[in-house]
């Protein structure tokens, strides 16, 4: 089983147009998916579960729909982080928070703080998220100012990058039909294995997520080695 999966919730706003709703409607969706694959993840029991909710380039969305995701996910703090608690479910947002609205800071924190001892599953959220940003963030805050790549350790890379303890992603599911990271996780996807699907995140199910896994397990992960059933061969030899 992959330790920790992460998701890029793609496709809500395409699948509310092409059902004449607006795109506010397919998030209003897609949070339901939320909760179907949180469940899911815990019922498998896997041990880290990071969702990309929102994009540091999502605000050049309208305003209108960012409000509106914004109050969603309010929403769904409010009313999922005690059963994060009941479920042994520790909750974190990873991203940007100076350009989120104070309630919802409050929010975040309200949460983080209320699961911290939680230890059966590690639940992420990505909002206004940036690898890249991350990225170099963790290299300033390392370097202080004197950066050498010989201070700058995977290691430390990794500590200030994933905090918690969370392991690099085992497995990355795309939905809605795109295939590419679009900025997300790219130092803990190193060696993720892709698995992209055209059905649209409101449709996302749990049996989905089990074929992801499904899928998964019948690759076989060489982390840059040959693997056991490679014969080697010498140099020159007919």
């Amino acid at each position: 089983m992959p330790r920790h999966i992460a998701v890029i919730m793609d496709g809500n706003g395409r699948w509310a147009t092409t059902r004449g709703r607006p795109r506010t409607f397919g998030h209003a969706s897609g949070a339901r998916a939320v909760k179907r694959t949180v469940e899911a993840a815990r019922r498998l029991e896997i041990e880290a579960l990071t969702l990309y909710a929102f994009s540091s380039d999502n605000w050049r969305r309208p305003d209108t729909e960012i409000a509106a995701l914004m109050a969603l996910f309010r929403r769904y703090l409010a009313a999922e982080t005690e059963r994060c608690v009941e479920n042994g479910i520790r909750l974190t947002v990873i991203g940007r928070r100076d350009r989120l609205g104070g309630t919802l800071r409050r929010a975040i924190a309200a949460s983080e703080e209320a699961t911290a001892e939680c230890r059966d599953m590690h639940l992420r959220v990505a909002v206004d998220y940036s690898a890249r940003d991350m990225i170099l963030d963790a290299a300033s805050r390392l370097g202080g100012g004197q950066f050498t790549r010989e201070k700058f350790t995977e290691a430390m890379a990794a500590a200030a990058h994933a905090p918690g303890g969370v392991p690099d992603v085992d497995l990355l599911i795309r939905t809605g039909g795109e295939q590419r990271l679009s900025d997300f996780l790219l130092w803990e996807c190193a060696y993720a294995e892709l698995v992209f699907t055209p059905r649209m995140w409101p449709e996302f199910a749990a049996r989905d997520l089990e074929a992801a896994i499904t899928e998964f397990q019948r690759r076989e992960r060489r982390f840059g080695d040959v693997g056991d059933d490679v014969p080697t061969v010498a140099i020159g030899s007919a």
